[in-house]
């Protein structure tokens, strides 16, 4: 008889009230084994509760939540053995030093003697740590720091790995190291990674989870949730001719919401910046530079397609859940005029 292996993470209608206040308000979703997690949502919008409570450090009001299959709130010691946790500000100290530090944790971690001076080498060597093995926490920059606290995370090599903003104040080279990183570890690991520097998170992550105001407003692939939140496809282009005539040109090849710069359009002699856009998936740009050149009053010296970001994603998905959670009359709480989060089926059911 065969059995399926349980998400390294399970979170099924969770639900966290601080004194009436709702945090975190039946959020669900699951990340399978080896698969890296992007968690986004704007500040107070319930993403550091939620990995709080899924390290065991406090509890939720309602739902489950489960690690490796194992039930965080009636087990949490026992979760804390298959976990790496990396808080947004990680404490560390600042008088000893990193080697010191990382063996102290391996033993608290219990990690066996004949073994921990293997992993120290392992770490220290994936967190490019090695020259700074003998330095005192305090004096590392902020880069090396978050390094340390990596290191930390994955000594006891835990089947899950949650980390709270690891690239906050970093500068661009320390920030492209951590992505590298992480993503070192896909296939290795399960990671759940909050991040609010968005371009990183889109090349690191299989999936992205967005969370507002307590609630799971989005969950899917970027490709997926490019075509959920922003279905139409944007071309940018550099013409020449006369500007008035531009938009009936392009509709003969079904292309609408056209719009020219005006202070780029002096005329119909010199080249201007064009963006247009489409409801058509497919590749068109030829069937685009067909209806430019027909009658040949118009030049075309660029053309390309336009991918809407991962911020752009995030800010339609956001502003979506905001219209349907509008004040109540009395000014003193939300309520929710249709359901934002998606069911759990549709809400996990693309994984790569």
């Amino acid at each position: 008889m065969s059995t399926t292996e349980p998400p390294s993470i399970d979170v099924e209608n969770l639900v966290k009230k601080y004194a009436g206040v709702t945090a975190v308000n039946e959020v669900t979703f699951s990340v399978a084994k080896g698969e890296i997690i992007g968690f986004l949502g704007p500040n107070g919008a319930g993403k550091s509760t939620t990995m709080r409570i899924l390290t065991g450090f406090i509890p939720g009001t309602s739902g489950d939540a489960r690690i490796r299959g194992i039930d965080v709130a009636r087990h949490p010691e026992k979760v804390r053995r298959h976990i790496g946790y990396m808080p947004e500000n990680n404490p560390l100290p600042d008088d000893m030093r990193v080697i010191e530090y990382l063996k102290l944790r391996g033993r608290l971690k219990e990690i066996p003697r004949r073994r921990l001076r293997a992993r120290l080498d392992d770490v220290l060597e994936v967190c490019d740590l090695k020259r700074a093995a003998r330095r005192i926490i305090g004096t590392l920059s902020k880069g090396y720091r978050q390094r340390v606290g990596i290191a930390d995370s994955i000594l006891a090599e835990p089947e899950v790995i949650i980390m709270d903003e690891p690239t906050i104040g970093l500068d661009p080279h320390q920030i492209v190291m951590i992505r590298d990183l992480i993503a070192s570890l896909r296939g290795k690991m399960s990671i759940l990674i909050s991040s609010h520097i968005l371009p990183e998170i889109e090349m690191t992550c299989d999936r992205v989870v967005i969370i507002n105001g307590g609630r799971v407003v989005a969950a899917n692939t970027p490709a997926n949730l490019r075509r959920e939140f922003i279905p139409e496809t944007n071309y940018l282009a550099e013409v020449q001719g006369p500007p008035e005539g531009l938009a009936a040109a392009l509709a003969r090849a079904g292309i609408n919401n056209v719009s020219v710069e005006a202070d780029s359009a002096n005329g119909e002699h010199d080249f201007f910046p064009v963006t247009f856009a489409t409801n058509d998936e497919r590749e068109i740009g030829e069937r685009i530079a067909d209806a430019l050149l027909a009658g040949g009053r118009y030049r075309l010296r660029s053309l390309r397609r336009k991918e809407p970001t991962l911020e752009e994603v995030f800010m339609a998905a956001t502003r979506r859940s905001w219209d349907v959670l509008m004040p109540d009359s009395g000014g003193k709480g939300m309520r929710r005029t249709t359901d934002p989060a998606p069911r759990r089926n549709s809400a996990l059911a693309a994984t790569n």
